[in-house]
């Protein structure tokens, strides 16, 4: 029998992995219904925005997706304005006041692997368009991808977050239009709406379209269904969503892929992970060891920063006794 510490122990080890292994999404090799797609040539991340103006005040929402790799910290941002590490979809509301002032008001990861936080995984979702039960979408070439994970706020009353997204083919349009030159920074500093204010007044304020000639649309972001899941909804226009264009897509950067480095450290902690549990098993219905006991070689592990100390400081005495050298002879 295993002390109460160990299932946690034991779950925290095994869950690990899994969430290494998910925490990436294949956008470059997609296959739904025996047909191929690639959308690694729109991967990066990406925002619209969904503007609501309340008198005195305007509220900006910025939703920022990459449905390929996790988005990565601004470090000019502090980290109370940034989804944590593993959102793959963010949202994040913002306040504007007619002064000129503005002020963060919320901060909702959408959608991202975040099994090791609060047990929420990713788990990515494709559908092929013509071949859903929709007969709306029989008619309709392209992708609905469906992304899960998110939570807001992350307690026990926080409600579940996802969000889905059409990839609707259209040969016109690459899906990168409104995003060629612009940096997220700018794209940031652009999301900051001032209103435009026609002769009759606030009734008649004006935002402006922060998304003019982007490919990827807003639709909604509301709750659905029983268990009140806030979706948001996007459509986004492109011509990797047609059938077919997957052989005519530019090969992704090699560096997006896993090589044998990275599965070797996989493999070497899954190795070390089962000899730390088999051992600590052992130990305690062997011998009813406790602590550090469990641990096999727990002695060492728990020495290991004063050996390597110690070492180290044996190879510093070592360098500097050789550049002190002399060539075996003494000074007269």
């Amino acid at each position: 029998m295993l002390p109460p510490t160990m299932p946690s122990y034991l779950a925290i080890l095994l869950a690990l992995p899994a969430a290494i292994t998910a925490s990436t999404l294949d956008c470059e090799k997609i296959r739904v219904d025996k047909q191929d797609f690639n959308l690694s040539p729109i991967g990066g991340p990406k925002t619209v925005h969904l503007q609501e103006y309340d008198p005195p005040s305007i509220a900006n929402t910025t939703f920022t997706i990459d449905i390929c790799n996790r988005l990565k910290r601004d470090p000019e941002i502090g980290k109370e304005k940034q989804c944590p590490m593993g959102t793959q979809v963010c949202g994040v509301e913002e306040i504007y006041m007619r002064d000129g002032s503005h002020s963060t008001f919320k901060v909702q990861p959408i959608a991202g692997e975040f099994t090791a936080s609060h047990g929420r995984a990713l788990d990515p979702r494709w559908t092929r368009l013509k071949g859903s039960a929709s007969n709306e979408d029989a008619e309709r070439e392209g992708l609905r991808l469906e992304l899960n994970g998110g939570k807001y706020p992350e307690n026990k009353e926080g409600k579940p977050h996802k969000a889905i997204v059409e990839f609707l083919c259209d040969a016109e349009l690459t899906g990168n239009e409104g995003f060629e030159d612009a940096k997220e920074k700018e794209i940031t500093e652009r999301a900051e709406p001032e209103p435009e204010e026609d002769e009759g007044g606030d009734d008649e304020v004006q935002l402006p379209d922060l998304d003019k000639g982007k490919s990827i649309e807003f639709v909604s972001f509301k709750s659905e269904g029983e268990d009140q899941t806030k979706v948001l909804r996007l459509r986004w226009k492109t011509k990797y969503a047609c059938e077919g264009a997957a052989d005519s897509a530019p090969p992704a950067k090699k560096g997006n892929s896993w090589g044998f480095f990275t599965w070797f450290l996989i493999i070497v902690f899954l190795l070390a992970a089962a000899y730390i549990i088999f051992g600590s098993w052992l130990n305690y219905n062997r011998y009813g060891a406790r602590g550090w006991d469990l641990i096999p070689h727990g002695d060492t592990i728990r020495d290991l920063p004063y050996i390597v100390k110690d070492f180290g400081s044996s190879v510093a005495g070592r360098i500097k006794v050789g550049g002190d050298s002399r060539g075996g002879y003494s000074a007269v």
